[in-house]
């Protein structure tokens, strides 16, 4: 599966961005989609991941009531809405795909975005 991330930008604490990260080249039926965020000199982290079938969603408890990760079947895409950002969420976003067994690691995950810049300036 091919990924595509975009919304990224600069935005003051506080703030909101969603991002959108669009997938083509298999069903998504069978695979948790994911985002996760590496700031500078850090490892990559998890952020959030959607289970494709049901929807069930997972949080990381630094973004926990602040993001929102989402899915739009007919147009392959996820989303992760993020509110209330904070300079600490300044990193580069990547959407990435994960076919069974799932996980929640960067190394669980098959498929990577090209990732997107988040700054959030205080």
């Amino acid at each position: 599966v091919q990924l595509q991330a975009s919304g990224g930008g600069l935005v003051q604490a506080g703030g909101s961005l969603r991002l959108s990260c669009a997938a083509s080249g298999r069903t998504l039926i069978n695979y948790f989609m994911g985002w996760f965020r590496q700031a500078p000199g850090k490892e990559r982290e998890f952020v959030a991941a959607i289970k494709w079938s049901s929807g069930t969603t997972y949080y990381a408890a630094s973004v926990k009531g602040r993001f929102t990760i989402s899915r739009d079947s007919a147009k392959s895409t996820v989303y992760l809405q993020m509110n209330s950002l904070k300079p600490e969420d300044t990193a580069v976003y990547y959407c990435a795909a994960d076919y069974p067994p799932y996980g929640l690691r960067p190394e669980d995950y098959d498929s990577w975005g090209q990732g997107t810049l988040v700054t959030v300036s205080s």
